[in-house]
């Protein structure tokens, strides 16, 4: 009987769309993507914006940092290095030439800020750490563009290899760690933000030359455990999978999807990712998305997984599925996350297109249709639309279903690298020297 009600339920969540958020998760935004990974069902976000039109607030961020702002409660958290000297100028779109494998002969400041969220104000900064980086960047990146994240007690901000810096909500630090200076993949930098879960702090870190799993008490900084990796450099945050039989950390990399428990044993694995992974595993509707799509490699694999799997599910050859892997097609991206929304998986490709496809079966309902611009940032979604913010600071409203129309397009004239913050009825998005806060106005 009760397996039935929840078969029911289960159905039932398909056809109205999944779970509503809580209170709690419209009002914070905590990590990378939020709590439902680029959805929000809040009533009243804003759908048409520019530099001045439905801007509550605007405020200039020092130095130069690609993380994604959180919040918690009224503050909102951004990181952010500084240094003597001018930044390079970053230019968008797909490139090699950008690699500076010599690291700057400048020095630098990695911050941590606090803003108010209605006003604006800036109500503290922290400098984690300061000195010369030791290893180079690529010029479209920064030595911050890994999103912090907060459990409402603690602020944890972590910045690759300069180190990972605890402090609390009024920007005191508590603990720090720091480890040995490692190389990636053509100087390229990093970027894999850190996840929490409860009272456990996880940190992906896959480079050259020792990759690596690790696992942080979160209120003294104590490791537990840390896990080999057998990885070279990706650049994919770490997904805390709490499905209805167990909490997972799912790991995306070159050579294996990984899932372990909260003490680092793995659980299950998949092989065939493609050469370079950087979009984020998410959850929907029970299942799990995870794939990589490097735009020089033939083989750009989405997985779609049920919970409940243990040791090697990879595929065999010409399997699109198996007891554990609900559907897979070649069509993921290389930097943007996909997004579900409603009954349907949206990818948005760097180089300006988008194709939706049923959630569940993975049927295509459009594939590559036209959106200006190239896409690093994440695409969200409310109030029926999907909002995809290319590098050039002009975000493409799309309508949400099966057929592809371009509602609208609202520009903000800067560069932007940093997926949004979604909070109540406000819009967060961080374009390349400023924060803007977004908000329809209120009748």
């Amino acid at each position: 009987m009760f397996k039935n009600i929840a078969l029911i339920l289960g159905l039932f969540g398909w056809l109205a769309g999944g779970a509503t958020a809580s209170a709690e998760e419209n009002a914070n935004w905590t990590r990378f993507r939020g709590p439902r990974s680029g959805v929000s069902d809040a009533k009243g976000l804003p759908i048409e914006w520019d530099t001045k039109k439905n801007v509550a607030w605007s405020v200039t961020v020092p130095g130069r940092g690609w993380s994604s702002p959180i919040v918690y409660g009224d503050r909102i958290f951004l990181t952010s290095v500084t240094r003597e000297g001018e930044f390079e100028a970053p230019k968008p779109g797909l490139y090699f030439g950008g690699e500076r494998k010599k690291a700057p002969d400048a020095v630098h400041h990695w911050m941590v800020y606090c803003f108010d969220l209605k006003a604006g104000n800036k109500l503290w900064e922290r400098e984690a750490a300061s000195g010369k980086p030791a290893t180079g960047v690529h010029s479209k990146n920064s030595y911050a563009s890994e999103t912090p994240v907060t459990d409402g007690k603690h602020i944890y901000a972590y910045f690759g290899n300069q180190g990972l810096y605890c402090l609390d909500m009024d920007g005191k630090p508590v603990w720090s760690k720091q480890w040995e200076q490692v190389k990636t993949k053509l100087s390229w930098g990093t970027a894999a933000s850190p996840a929490v879960y409860k009272d456990r702090l996880f940190i992906v870190n896959d480079n050259e030359d020792h990759s690596f799993l690790a696992c942080f008490r979160t209120n003294d900084g104590k490791q537990l455990w840390e896990v080999e990796r057998e990885e070279k450099s990706n650049w994919s945050t770490p997904f805390i999978w709490e499905n209805d039989q167990r909490v997972e950390i799912v790991t995306a990399g070159t050579n294996r999807v990984r899932s372990y428990d909260l003490d680092g044993k793995l659980l299950w694995e998949i092989s065939g990712m493609s050469a370079v992974t950087i979009p984020t595993p998410f959850a929907a509707r029970g299942l799990l998305y995870v794939g990589s799509g490097f735009v020089m490699d033939k083989h750009k694999p989405l997985y779609v997984v049920r919970p409940g799997a243990s040791g090697d599910i990879s595929l065999k050859e010409g399997q699109t599925s198996n007891k554990f892997i609900v559907w897979t097609k070649h069509i993921a991206p290389y930097n943007p996350s996909p997004l579900v929304y409603g009954d349907y998986v949206y990818v948005v490709y760097d180089m300006g297109l988008i194709s939706c496809y049923d959630a569940k079966m993975g049927k295509p309902e459009y594939e590559k249709e036209r959106i200006p611009g190239q896409y690093t940032v994440s695409p969200w979604a409310y109030d029926g639309k999907v909002f995809c913010l290319n590098e050039q600071g002009e975000t493409m409203v799309v309508e949400a279903g099966p057929k592809f129309k371009i509602l609208g397009k609202n520009k903000l004239n800067e560069m932007c690298l940093a997926s949004p913050a979604i909070v109540g009825k406000s819009l967060l998005i961080r374009t390349m020297t400023k924060l803007y806060k977004i908000e329809a106005p209120t009748n």
